[in-house]
């Protein structure tokens, strides 16, 4: 199983040596609460996402990978901003890959299934708003989510 290590502005980090399109997705219910993982590569919550696949688009990702990483389907509904920190960098210790940030984060919702984890997730569970600050994430994904949360009405571009 990959293991994921996240670096912010850490002069030890290792120099990134791809730079993959990604897409995160803030999925919520009817009753607004949120869609969680928590991830089995690094033990962090977050939410659902991953690399952009040859041939798809950024939606059809989006809904492939909360599938598959939660057990629910979603429609995308938004754009909450876009993520390219040079300074964020994340080091795959199964094979030496090291990724400079590149996630776009939209929203959705869901429209069917049940949370259910994956191999990717250990836990899948909906979270209610004033909970979700309370679990612990990389400082990426709190700023994510926290562009979500205030919803500033226009997209992070960063």
């Amino acid at each position: 199983m990959a293991r994921r290590v996240d670096f912010y502005d850490d002069p030890a980090a290792p120099k990134p040596n791809s730079l993959v399109p990604s897409v995160n997705v803030v999925v919520t219910n009817d009753a607004g609460e949120i869609l969680m993982i928590r991830r089995s590569d690094n033990g962090n919550w977050a939410v659902p996402g991953g690399a952009v696949d040859p041939g798809e688009s950024l939606a059809e990702a989006a809904i492939r990978e909360t599938l598959e990483e939660t057990g629910v389907r979603c429609e995308v509904t938004g754009l909450i901003g876009t993520y390219t920190d040079p300074k964020h960098v994340i080091l795959y210790t199964s094979n030496g890959e090291v990724r400079q940030e590149f996630s776009i984060m939209l929203t959705g919702r869901a429209v069917d299934g049940e949370p259910t984890p994956t191999e990717e997730s250990l836990e899948t569970r909906w979270v209610t708003r004033d909970e979700v600050c309370s679990l612990p994430m990389d400082r990426s994904m709190r700023l994510r989510i926290s562009h979500y949360l205030i919803d500033a009405g226009k997209p992070y571009i960063g």
